[in-house]
This record gives C-alpha cells, structure tokens and sequence, in this order.
C-alpha cells in the first residue's frame, strides 16, 4: 500500500480519475445512443421509412470523442436519406460536436476574452483540443435571435441608459465604428441594500435610421409603449446624438446629463481647489442653478490654461441643457407621477463597461461579425432565444432548471456508468479491502 502512495501524487490521481471517468462516459454515450437508435427502428413507421444502412457518427463531447455506428433510412414519401436517431435527438450528426460542446464555446467566447481565449479554456478543461478558435467563430456567425413577445410595462415611467463604444475595424484603411447601446429598464427592486435593475433590456443602433427614431421603433416592437401615456427618462453624456432625444421625444422625454462625467470633470479641474467641496455639494444636491453659479465663479482661479480651457468648454456645454443636472424625480412628480422607488440614474457607465471588455482591448472587427456577436452577447443578457446549427443554445446557468428525465432512465445510465467505469480504472480491480479502492469506488456516482 506504501509503494501505491509513494508513487502517485494528487494532481495525478485527479488527472487519471478524470481521464478515465471521461472515457467511460463516452462508451455509455455511444452505448446509450445505440440502443436509442435500436428503439426507434423497432418503433418506426417501416411502410415510410427503409432501412438501408449503418453509417458512421463521430462527434466531441464534454466526455471526449464519441462513435458508433446509427441506422441509416430513406423516407419513401420525400425519397430523402434521413438519420432518425439524429431527428429524434435534434442534433446533426454530421457536425462533429454536440450541442453542449456548442453552447459551452459560444457562451465562453462572448462571456470570456476571445474566441481563441474560448478554445483553450475547453482545451484545458476537458483535456483535449474540442474545437477550434475558428469554429467557435463559424458557430457564432451561423446563429440567430428570436425576437421576444411584447412586454408589459407595470409602470408608466421607462428609464433608458445610453452611451457609445468606439470600436476598430478589420479593413484597412476604414475607420472604426462606434457602437450605440441603450439599456431600458422599469426601474429598481431592492434585495436588502443592493438595487438591482428590473426587467432589464438592451437595444443597439444597427440600422440607417436616426438612432432615437429606431430606439422608438424598438420600444413600440418589444413593448406596449404608448408614446401618448408613457414617460422617458434618459440619462447620457453630453454626445451629440444623444442629448437629440430632447428634440425627438419633445412631450414625454427627461433628458438626464449622466452625473458621472460630470463629477469625473469638476475631480479633475477642481480637486485642491478652494471651491472644490462647494461645487461638489451643489451637483450632489441636484441645485442645477447653485452648481452653474459656482462654475461660473470659478472661471479664473485654476492653476493652468488648460484648466481654464476646460472649464470654459464644460461651462458651454451644460448651459445647453442646464436642467439636466436637476432631480427628474422633481419633475415627475409635477406630472402628478409617484416616485417613492426611483433612484438616481447612472447605470451607463457600467454597462459600457461590459461591452468595452470583449469589443474593445486591441480588438477589431469586420462589421458581419461585430453585428453577430453584439447579437448574441445581448441575447445572453436579456435571456433571448438563440437558434444554432444545433438547435436552441442554453445557457450553462440555466440547465439545472429543465424538468428531470424520467427516474429509470437515469438509473439505466447509473448502472452504465459504474459499468464502464470499473473496466476503465484499473484501481478499482485490486483487492477488496484496499483504501485506496473503497475511495475510488466512491467516485462512481460523481
């Protein structure tokens, strides 16, 4: 027993267990899909379907590389050659991957760094090269969105978050794009002192039209928004596109300045500064005039030229929109609308922020696959349907949710497994008795 101990070392025994455990996995698989594919020439209509032959399957999976051999038919009625295991399964076989290896590397690619980052964290993971960087690309770029139903609104207030992402081209010589994002949600729900946003939604500007005008198509197709009964509050930075939206949306629109910026400029130009707790404590209070005074005031007593410069160019840009730095709850509240659970506005900044960590850090992009992939990165977030090459994709998260498969086909796999198992880990051929057996005989219901 001394010798077994001496010459095995954790990380090992972990590696072996996990290699054979893979290994036995996929036997079960193919055993399990061959007698699937049994039952259903036994149960098929023969006047329909011929059986001509057995033609191979070969695909990757989480357990590893997969094969057997599945019947192969003609459908009399199409004079189609069909695999009906595949069918029956809503799986291609001719794919080479499964629908779990699929959505795992669409999930980790747009959640993750990159594509390439995406194959060898699989790589690493399951132990062997599953799929390409490439591939994973391909998968993505043959997806697509399934537009949700109207949603109900509760309330008749809308809050909007919208900023832009630069983002650099693939093709030489082309500038770069920048990207439009609006996040709508229905305001704030509180789980003890965190706030989180609900029935949370994201619209990106693709099309021709004038961003506001399509962002209000967007809402007339995804929600019962009534431009008559419904009100807007849009919080953004001072970019041109966006502060449009007080033109646009003239009779039912509160234009927010995003309070970010804002204090991120008077930190910079007035930090060590005599007036700089004054200034401060006007924006917090929302004293719209009080704070525009205070800047004004100030013109003259920076340090530097280019302080002045800056504070002359901030001056003449919130004087366009000075009520923007007020409360919106104030003016809603005038409209004779209830405002008890609304919060400050400033959720932009750390959506950006999202987005910027997979679109941005040195990336570029050719528009098809910029388009695509902001697709399906929103669908993950809004929980939308995403068709592949494979199917529906299911979010990782969200698998311990479907229904339970019925009780004796889970036991009927159990008892595939520990089969399987006990001929591919030699250890659990010694003796009885051993510890080093009683310990690894228990892994076979992991």
């Amino acid at each position: 027993m001394k010798d077994i101990i001496d010459s095995i070392t954790m990380k090992e025994l972990e590696q072996i267990t996990y290699r054979a455990l893979q290994k036995s996995f996929s036997q079960v698989m193919a055993q399990t899909l061959s007698e699937l594919d049994v039952a259903i020439a036994t149960g098929r209509d023969k006047k329909r379907y011929y059986l001509k032959d057995k033609r191979p399957l070969k695909f990757d999976s989480i357990f590893g590389t997969v094969e057997l051999k599945r019947n192969y038919y003609q459908d009399r009625e199409t004079g189609k050659h069909v695999y009906l295991l595949d069918q029956y399964l809503a799986f291609d076989g001719t794919k080479g991957m499964s629908p779990v290896v699929q959505d795992l590397a669409i999930e980790l690619a747009v959640t993750g760094g990159s594509y390439r980052q995406a194959s060898d964290a699989m790589e690493k993971l399951l132990g062997y090269p599953v799929i390409s960087h490439e591939a994973i690309r391909q998968q993505l770029l043959n997806t697509e969105i399934v537009p949700e139903e109207s949603i109900s609104l509760n309330q008749d207030v809308i809050f909007v978050e919208v900023d832009g992402l630069y983002t650099k081209s693939q093709e030489k010589g082309k500038r770069g794009r920048e990207v439009k994002i609006a996040s709508v949600h229905q305001g704030w729900e509180m789980n003890g002192r965190r706030a989180s946003l609900k029935e949370k939604r994201h619209f990106i500007h693709e099309g021709k039209l004038p961003f506001w005008e399509e962002f209000e198509q967007y809402l007339m197709n995804t929600y019962d928004y009534d431009a008559t009964k419904h009100q807007l509050v849009i919080n953004g930075d001072g970019a041109k596109w966006i502060t449009s939206c007080q033109d646009y949306f003239r009779n039912n629109a509160i234009f927010v300045i995003d309070r970010f910026h804002v204090a991120r400029d008077v930190q910079r130009l007035f930090r060590g500064h005599s007036r700089y707790r004054s200034i401060r404590k006007k924006l917090s209070d929302y004293d719209w005039e009080g704070f525009m005074v205070e800047l004004n005031s100030a013109v003259g007593t920076l340090e530097t030229d280019k302080k002045e410069e800056r504070l002359e160019e901030l001056i003449a840009q919130l004087s366009q929109y000075p009520k923007a730095l007020g409360d919106y709850r104030k003016l809603l509240k005038k409209q004779g609308i209830e405002t008890v659970n609304f919060r400050p506005m400033g959720s932009a900044e750390g959506t950006m922020s999202v987005f910027a960590r997979r679109l941005k850090n040195g990336r570029s992009w050719c528009k098809e696959g910029l388009d695509k992939f902001i697709d399906v990165m929103v669908a993950l977030k809004d929980d939308l349907e995403i068709k592949t090459l494979h199917g529906s994709l299911e979010k990782s998260v969200n698998q311990g949710d479907n229904e339970k498969p019925p009780k004796h086909f889970v036991e009927k796999l159990t008892d595939s497994a520990a089969e399987a198992t006990r001929d591919n880990v030699a250890y659990l051929k010694q003796a009885v008795g051993r510890p080093i057996t009683a310990a690894l005989k228990g892994l076979c219901g992991f």
